[in-house]
């Protein structure tokens, strides 16, 4: 069965030395202290180990044939954001990226679909850079974060960028980064472990209960990682609407249960019994294949979850691909 990967990231062989070039740091160099391997690297401090499959697209491609995925939606690291950083110089780093993930889709068309990324503390700005990746890069959407800087997904700085979204018909991927409470987190990878699946759930809630859904119908938004802790506590959060709209229904009085179904998560749950959640509370059509490829907190075999679960009916096609599809707004078959 054809298998179309949502969340797998990407960046360039060499990066430029940013911190130089504008007079200040907090942004990611590469050290490539051995072949086939590079220390990411914010100054003088170790982020993360990565390999030679995490930018060479020919690495990429064999293991995609091996673990069957056709296609693959490529999106930047998080840490690449640059949200913190000026303005100007998060366009020209946005433009960098954005434009070696068009030159990688147009080596490899029939195997990768490319997302950009955005100067998103400056919704302008922003918005000029969208339609250049929609227009003239060829790119199918944009990678945002959980968060803009002080803002959640909510503020009315970014309705424009949601305009323009919408205008542009570019889907949205909202990856978590800059974890809620990492401060209080320092040891045993827990804002990876807690601090990710809170700051998705922070992203859909802000979306809810600030009525962006409401405002902006025709965006197509997918959430990572199985849409974080929100499934989780999905009872809880409706609860809370309904007990205390005094406290929660302040900017949008639509019950929350009226936008399960109107967005995307990825599989990415490590877990059948929640997958199962995932398909009861949103449907199969808005679940797709997602593996966070090629870190080791993802799926190591793209799909293995879904393919292990003996599920029946029309429910495979649309995870593994149907459901990607749709909200890439391609034509499914």
């Amino acid at each position: 069965m054809k298998k179309i990967d949502i969340h797998t990231h990407i960046l360039p062989e060499n990066l430029p030395r940013w911190a130089e070039k504008y007079g200040y740091d907090g942004f990611v160099h590469l050290d490539h202290h051995q072949s086939c391997r590079a220390r990411m690297m914010i100054g003088d401090k170790f982020f993360r180990e990565i390999e030679s499959n995490c930018w060479d697209p020919s690495v990429r491609l064999g293991d995609c044939d091996r673990s069957g995925i056709l296609i693959q939606v490529l999106s930047t690291i998080p840490v690449l954001f640059s949200y913190w950083a000026q303005p100007a110089d998060a366009y020209d780093v946005s433009r960098f990226l954005n434009d070696h993930m068009a030159e990688v889709v147009r080596m490899h068309p029939s195997r990768f679909i490319g997302l950009g990324t955005l100067p998103m503390q400056d919704p302008q700005l922003a918005i000029r850079e969208m339609d250049r990746c929609m227009n003239e890069l060829g790119l199918a959407g944009i990678e945002i974060g959980s968060h803009i800087n002080d803002w959640n997904l909510n503020d009315p700085a970014l309705d424009e960028f949601y305009k323009a979204a919408e205008e542009l018909d570019a889907c949205l991927f909202v990856h978590p980064w800059d974890m809620v409470g990492k401060d209080k987190m320092p040891r045993y990878w827990l804002p990876w472990l807690v601090g990710m699946p809170a700051e998705t759930s922070l992203a859909i809630c802000s979306m809810i209960f600030g009525g962006v859904f409401e405002k902006y119908p025709r965006l197509r938004v997918a959430f990572a990682h199985g849409g974080g802790s929100f499934p989780g506590t999905y009872g809880r959060i409706k609860h809370g609407f309904e007990v205390r709209p005094d406290l929660v229904a302040i900017d949008n009085a639509v019950h929350p249960d009226h936008y399960l179904g109107k967005f995307w998560v990825d599989s990415l749950v490590h877990d059948p019994d929640m997958l199962l959640k995932l398909i009861s509370l949103f449907g199969h059509e808005k679940i797709c294949l997602g593996s966070d490829y090629p870190f080791p907190l993802g799926e190591l075999h793209p799909g293995k979850l879904i393919q292990s679960m003996n599920l029946t009916g029309d429910t495979p096609s649309w995870l593994n691909y149907r459901s990607a599809e749709t909200w890439l707004g391609m034509s499914s078959e």
